[in-house]
């Protein structure tokens, strides 16, 4: 059983940064894409970032671009989410997923494996 764990979450001012990381049990998660994706209260889930199972095919959504960056270290079985100059509106709970397919995509339903979310919360 693929097991994802996010970490890396917390309360900061806007402005700050966080670096989210998700850690994947399964050894073969190198040809796996994983993606970002969020929920902020009263919302429907939504994609974020997404990156492919060689670290070159990445996708960020247009709100994002150009301050959080999605990376991968496949030694370590980690993709991470790096945050910068964050809003009160990137306040939501982070999910990564895993998809068997190599290259990412930014639809939930093509993730088979999700973590249980880490929570991200900017005060303004």
């Amino acid at each position: 059983q693929v097991q994802l764990v996010e970490s890396g979450g917390g309360l900061v001012q806007a402005g700050e940064s966080l670096r989210l990381s998700c850690s994947i049990s399964e050894r073969t998660f190198r040809n796996y894409a994983v993606s970002w994706f969020r929920q902020a209260p009263g919302k429907v889930r939504e994609f974020v970032a997404g990156i492919g199972w060689n670290g070159i095919n990445t996708i960020l959504i247009d709100f994002v671009e150009g301050r959080f960056t999605i990376s991968r270290d496949n030694a370590k079985n980690t993709v991470y989410l790096q945050m910068n100059s964050l809003k009160p509106e990137d306040t939501a709970v982070f999910y990564c997923a895993a998809s068997t397919e190599p290259l990412a995509s930014g639809v939930a339903e093509d993730y088979d494996y999700w973590g249980q979310g880490t929570q991200v919360t900017v005060s303004s």
